[in-house]
């Protein structure tokens, strides 16, 4: 029986690539997102044959008290393996220039938080298996902060994801489940295509290529890797 496998942020540019190649290898997926994220991540499970997908906030432990049993119930398993992709970038002031504490939030919850629940959630069906593997999205910017001038939020945020992805690595290892994380430059995503105009889009990591990343660190072939920060830069 495939493996299953949960993807959050699934509707999003990456998410819903990591999802198309962990489908290519065969992986049972569990789709995740916001609720306004529904009608991409229904076009994208009937584009791999189907999927469960499930909506909701996942920054609230009551949300995955109701997706846990859900996925187990549609898939048959409780997932293995987990890309935790949901997030966002939020950005242009100062950090001193700011008004108020909106940017600092958001980014802390859709980033920092929605790992934080998310592992909450998948890590004690995984110890009691003695066996999982799970990946998160960190930055560069969490290891060389001084790029994310303008956003300092989101570089405290991402650099807080790896420091507990690697922790949490640490505290699982003899349990047989491992935790990495992958640190990407600009992604070749629309949204950064349109803010970006005048910048050369082949400098930057394609989709595919950071996929690919994920879907290695996932894999049994990466069975010895755990408390790692994967730098995927490109040339940017």
């Amino acid at each position: 029986m495939a493996d299953v496998t949960l993807v959050t942020g699934a509707a999003g540019a990456l998410g819903s690539e990591v999802a198309r190649v962990l489908s290519g290898r065969g992986q049972k997926l569990a789709l995740v997102d916001a609720e306004h994220g529904r009608p991409r991540l229904e076009e994208l499970a009937k584009s791999l044959g189907g999927a469960c997908v499930v909506t909701g906030d996942i920054t609230v432990e009551a949300t995955w008290a109701e997706v846990m049993p859900r996925i187990e119930k549609e898939l048959g398993a409780a997932p293995s393996r987990a890309a935790l992709v949901a997030g966002a970038w939020r950005g242009g002031k100062a950090l001193h220039e700011e008004a108020d504490d909106d940017a600092w939030r958001a980014v802390m919850a859709a980033n920092l938080e929605t790992v934080h629940r998310s592992l909450r959630a998948v890590l004690p069906p995984m110890v009691a298996a003695r066996r999982g593997s799970i990946v998160v999205i960190g930055s560069r910017a969490a290891v060389a902060p001084a790029t994310s001038a303008g956003s300092a939020a989101y570089a405290a945020s991402k650099a807080a994801v790896v420091a507990l992805a690697e922790a949490v690595a640490a505290e699982v290892r003899s349990a047989g489940v491992r935790v990495n994380a992958v640190l990407p430059s600009t992604m070749d995503t629309p949204a950064n295509r349109a803010a970006m105009p005048k910048v050369d889009p082949a400098t930057w990591v394609s989709l595919p290529s950071a996929a690919g990343v994920v879907a290695f660190l996932l894999s049994d072939d990466a069975r010895d890797v755990s408390g790692a920060a994967l730098p995927v830069y490109g040339r940017a």
